[in-house]
């Protein structure tokens, strides 16, 4: 099991940083999935974790608040209406503005070829929907 540093250990009394103690890089999370009850899971695990969540509930709104909101780390539904996961991935990991934000597809696609395209279109990792809280905390952990 990953041990994580609490967020507000690693402030000192002005906010700043404390010597000696690196905060974690990863503080704001966009997370894109077209299910509401989904993106609530999500945003559950994340907040009582300490990070900042952010919404997108389609592939088109993920590349516009990947590029206005400047997120840390993208958690990726794959199958969504329009735009799906792979096509927005790919578009925010070959945008000089978004490439360097990490993608973690979250999907319930669990085939080996589906991990290796989410790879190819610009993924950092990959998820497999029920998450596992300790699983994904892991993965951003190791992320940032």
């Amino acid at each position: 099991m990953s041990r994580r540093p609490r967020i507000d250990a690693a402030l000192d009394d002005a906010g700043g940083r404390s010597k000696g103690w690196e905060m974690m890089t990863i503080k704001r999370v966009l997370i894109v999935d077209d299910s509401p009850t989904e993106r609530h899971v999500l945003n559950d695990m994340l907040t009582k974790a300490g990070y900042e969540v952010v919404a997108s509930d389609n592939g088109e709104d993920a590349i516009l608040k990947a590029k206005t909101v400047k997120p840390d780390l993208i958690l990726m539904d794959v199958v969504m209406p329009g735009l799906n996961g792979f096509q927005a991935t790919r578009a925010i990991s070959r945008d000089p503005v978004t490439r360097a934000v990490p993608i973690i597809l979250c999907t319930s696609k669990s085939q080996e070829t589906d991990k290796i395209w989410g790879m190819r279109q610009g993924a950092r990792d990959y998820i497999v929907k029920p998450v596992n809280r300790d699983e994904l905390l892991a993965k951003i952990t190791a992320l940032g």
